[in-house]
């Protein structure tokens, strides 16, 4: 039992886990008020070797054409973290963008076609793992580093909110195949987004398709659709009034939620209406990999020049946790929800390690316009 708190102290932490509610008075000024990734790195599964679509050229089916513009980047309100100020000018040139996130039978073609094996179905090694723990920190049985990933599981009442290990579960043979578990399957669910997905496996993906991770600017430059200085893709109107906008958490987090949106978890692509740009899916359902690396005052360092297709700051550093490199997700999940993760608002900056796969992480990719 000792060794399964280690390992499961280390664990059970993950995007979306807040401390505390933000206060909507003023902009939050720590991390301890932020939906972050602790997750140190568990694997050495980065493929460097996946093969390139034979083709050299892209396909553009399912994408969207992103025109060029200039945007401002970054949080205008008083509801963003601190990472995510100041606000900056960004000038984007034009690119395409997948129009939903990657689904299920997409990445099942990557996978029947290379043989590649993601980061969940790989055991934890030990030797890569001990590197990101503190000094003497025995190593675990062998029983308990096995093939698994983290799976939501609600509790069954109200807890305090600081302690993501009560909704998140570490479970064997938990997988992109198998997504609440080994009992689970995602037979039916071709239209739905590949999840238990790390950068690694997301970045695997989009060479082997020709494409690329977006950088941070794309995603938001994209999210925004051409609206100025508003919360969310659609505007400012809370998420929760009116028609559903995205699959969130309603209710109360994380014991009850009311579906109003009709999913209890992730859902189908394209169940819910597209920007304005045609790109579904920007707020909720999963969150979504971009290639840049994070660090917390990457907005603060830029100067008050224009930016011109900025690809975010050459390492990663988190004073959270400072020998573990965070790269950034975007665009919230079917868990946040105002109580507890805003994540689904369109300047808010998560991050996480990038060996890090859960329930709700996936992503979508990009290719530049010749």
């Amino acid at each position: 039992m000792k060794y399964k708190a280690v390992i499961l102290g280390l664990l059970l932490f993950s995007l979306g886990a807040c401390n505390k509610k933000p206060d909507k008075t003023s902009k939050a000024t720590n991390d301890a008020m932020s939906c972050e990734s602790r997750l140190p790195s568990r694997f050495s599964a980065t493929k460097d070797t996946i093969a390139i679509n034979k083709s050299g050229t892209v396909s553009y089916e399912g994408m969207v054409q992103i025109p060029a513009g200039e945007f401002m980047m970054g949080a205008s309100d008083n509801e963003g973290r601190s990472d995510e100020y100041p606000q900056h000018p960004v000038k984007m040139n034009s690119f395409w963008m997948d129009a939903t996130e990657v689904t299920n039978a997409q990445f099942k073609k990557f996978v029947d076609a290379t043989g590649y094996v993601t980061t969940a179905e790989i055991k934890p090694d030990w030797e890569e793992m001990k590197k990101q723990l503190p000094p003497d920190t025995p190593k675990p049985d062998e029983s308990l580093l096995v093939t698994a990933s983290l799976v939501f599981t609600p509790t069954s009442s109200a807890v305090e909110l600081n302690d993501a290990s009560q909704w998140w579960s570490w479970t064997q043979d938990a997988n992109w195949k198998h997504p609440q578990g080994p009992a689970s399957s995602i037979k039916g669910k071709d239209n739905y987004p590949v999840v238990h997905i790390s950068w690694d496996d997301a970045n695997a993906y989009a060479k082997w398709a020709g494409k690329r991770l977006p950088t941070e600017a794309e995603w938001e430059f994209a999210a925004r659709g051409r609206l100025v200085d508003k919360k969310y893709f659609w505007g400012d109107e809370d998420p929760e009034k009116g028609k559903p906008k995205a699959n969130i958490w309603q209710g109360k987090f994380p014991y009850l939620n009311t579906v109003a949106d009709k999913f209890k978890r992730a859902a189908p692509v394209k169940s819910f209406a597209p920007n304005k740009f045609g790109l579904y899916d920007m707020a909720g359902n999963v969150w979504e990999w971009c290639s840049d690396w994070y660090t917390p005052d990457y907005y603060k360092e830029l100067g008050n020049g224009l930016l011109i297709n900025p690809k975010g700051p050459a390492r990663s550093y988190d004073p959270m946790e400072p020998t573990v490199p965070k790269r950034v997700v975007r665009g919230g999940s079917f868990l946040c929800n105002a109580s507890y993760c805003k994540g689904y608002r369109v300047t808010a900056r998560m991050k996480s390690s990038p060996d890090t796969g859960l329930e709700h992480t996936g992503f979508r990719c990009v290719a530049d316009a010749k």
